[in-house]
């Protein structure tokens, strides 16, 4: 149970994420069902379109079944074993009637669309959808709200009903594009769902903007708080779906005159929305952790702070020696003190217990070492995989570079664990910032050797590819959900300034790198080339913003 404390806030944005997710994807195969699989069924023939969308949406809402349960007994856990309450007391709580209720909502849901499939009636589906919409608003920021509660709740209602329309409706729009087969049909299709998808955009927009004005209130409250910056992320990958969306619409108009149209990139294009709306999920998620910024009037980076934070300087490329660092240098005077007084020597820091490690200019300079050499080999690897876009083929190995990050990281990350520290291997595991460090550790060994073996191989599994992409995307979207235990909120927040586009950058590289794969060069030469030269841009991008990277 400490354990489960101890890693409480990490897992329940992880968690939250996951939640996000499925029910934007069961309300949103529940929508394409009664909106366009059914309507459109008489000339979609025999397809078993509405079918495939009913099992979408079902197993879907049995995913929001599981992670919202998951929430729920999460929450409860920390709430019985941190305060004097009763598992009854906390089941009474107003997130745990939403969160009961949504879970009640999700398994009728779930029971009657795979049961019934494509004929279950449209009635008690949508009554199923507004009772999840409802309960989930209760779980948001503007449940709390004292000012503004009714407008607040009725946006964050607005908010998650477009994300379900737009986002959530995807994977059943590439399961009808993957089994219709005529272009006038696939016009259809694309024409009608177009449609959705700019309904949900109008409510994005206009929920997006009521709630940046009700929860942020200025300029300073934007880029001088964590919950500005992380808004101005999703932002950012709002207008990337924005663009990849229009060029879509462009082509479903093509359609209009040459039926004969390839839609391979409708296809791609869509695939990578519904990737960046995973991560605008995720950033949602990470949203909840912290207060709006209108309720954090002290403690804000001012654009001054940042912009001298942010000075270019040369990159610090020699290490502190690591018994200078604060832990280290504690742990010897507690030791020192112990055999003195000949008693049992103090542990100077244990991992989960809620307090944050001392820190020093020393622990400063290590940390700054640590991203700028990481930041030369991140930079490296851009520039040969550039040559090797270029044509230069000796610089095809480019992915064993990575190698020697994932070895420097794991030696580096965390000082004050094993094999440098004291502290254990597996009780480094109750620090969520060390279990965050060593899945990134993870994930750059696994799509490292993958894409080295696409790269060298003379033959490759199909799915082999597409792992450098999908991981890579998938640490950028990790790393919106990264936080350092730094005490001082202030530099907390400029740490995350810098995370932030590295973490975009990372999700750009990653569904670039998808779009060069999933392209055909000869119906979509121009896209394939953007997409072929800009991932490589991204990782270059990376390296020199990690060659910036001051604590300082």
């Amino acid at each position: 149970m400490d354990l489960l404390v101890d890693l409480f806030g990490y897992l329940s944005i992880v968690v939250h994420g996951l939640t996000i997710l499925s029910q934007s994807m069961a309300l949103g195969g529940v929508l394409f069902l009664v909106l366009l699989a059914r309507p459109l069924a008489p000339r979609l023939g025999r397809t078993g379109i509405a079918d495939g969308t009913a099992r979408i949406a079902g197993y879907a809402a049995l995913g929001l079944l599981l992670a919202e349960a998951a929430t729920v007994a999460l929450q409860t856990a920390v709430l019985v074993d941190t305060v004097d309450l009763t598992v009854l007391d906390v089941l009474h709580a107003q997130f745990a009637v939403a969160g009961i209720v949504k879970t009640a909502a999700a398994v009728t849901m779930a029971g009657l669309l795979l049961r019934l499939k494509g004929q279950v009636p449209a009635l008690p589906l949508l009554a199923l959808t507004a009772i999840e919409l409802a309960a989930a608003t209760l779980t948001t920021h503007a449940a709390a709200r004292l000012d503004n509660r009714g407008w607040l709740l009725a946006v964050e209602g607005l908010h998650q009903l477009g994300a379900a329309i737009w986002i959530g409706g995807i994977p059943c729009f590439l399961l009808t594009l993957a089994r219709v087969r005529d272009g006038i049909t696939f016009r259809e299709v694309g024409s009608r769902f177009s449609r959705m998808s700019m309904a949900g955009v109008a409510c994005i927009l206009v929920s997006g903007i009521t709630m940046s004005l009700l929860y942020i209130g200025s300029w300073q409250g934007f880029y001088g708080t964590a919950f500005g910056v992380m808004v101005g992320a999703k932002i950012a990958m709002f207008l990337m779906l924005l663009g990849l969306g229009g060029m879509n619409f462009l082509l479903v108009e093509r359609l209009r005159t040459n039926p004969l149209t390839s839609i391979n990139r409708l296809r791609r294009f869509a695939e990578v929305e519904f990737g960046i709306g995973i991560a605008i999920f995720f950033a949602a998620a990470s949203l909840t952790s912290v207060p709006p910024a209108v309720d954090l009037t002290q403690d804000r980076v001012s654009w001054h702070e940042i912009v001298e934070r942010n000075i270019p300087e040369w990159p610090r490329l020699s290490s502190p020696d690591h018994d200078t660092l604060a832990l280290p240098a504690l742990q010897e005077k507690l030791d020192q003190e112990a055999v003195a007084t000949k008693a049992k020597p103090q542990v100077a820091f244990v991992p989960g217990s809620g307090e944050l490690p001392p820190r020093n200019a020393a622990d400063i300079a290590w940390s700054e070492y640590n991203h700028h050499w990481a930041g030369l080999i991140v930079g490296l690897v851009g520039l040969l995989a550039l040559l090797n876009r270029a044509g230069v083929r000796w610089a095809r190995h480019w992915p064993l570079a990575f190698l020697g990050l994932a070895v420097f990281l794991f030696f580096r990350s965390d000082p004050e664990t094993w094999p440098m520290g004291d502290i254990g291997f597996l009780d480094s595991f109750r620090d969520v910032e060390v279990v965050q460090h060593r899945f990134f550790v993870l994930l750059i060994v696994v799509f490292a050797f993958f894409e080295w073996r696409v790269r060298t191989a003379a033959r490759v599994n199909r799915y082999a590819v597409l792992v450098f992409p999908l991981l890579c995307a998938a640490g950028g979207t990790m790393l919106l959900t990264h936080s350092h235990a730094i005490a001082n909120v202030k530099d907390q927040l400029l740490i995350e300034l810098t995370h932030t586009p590295l973490a975009l950058a990372g999700i750009a590289a990653g569904w670039a790198r998808w779009l060069e794969i999933r392209l055909n060069p000869r119906d979509n030469p121009v896209a394939w080339q953007i997409a072929s030269w800009v991932w490589p841009m991204c990782i270059l991008f990376c390296g020199l913003l990690l060659l910036g990277y001051r604590e300082a």
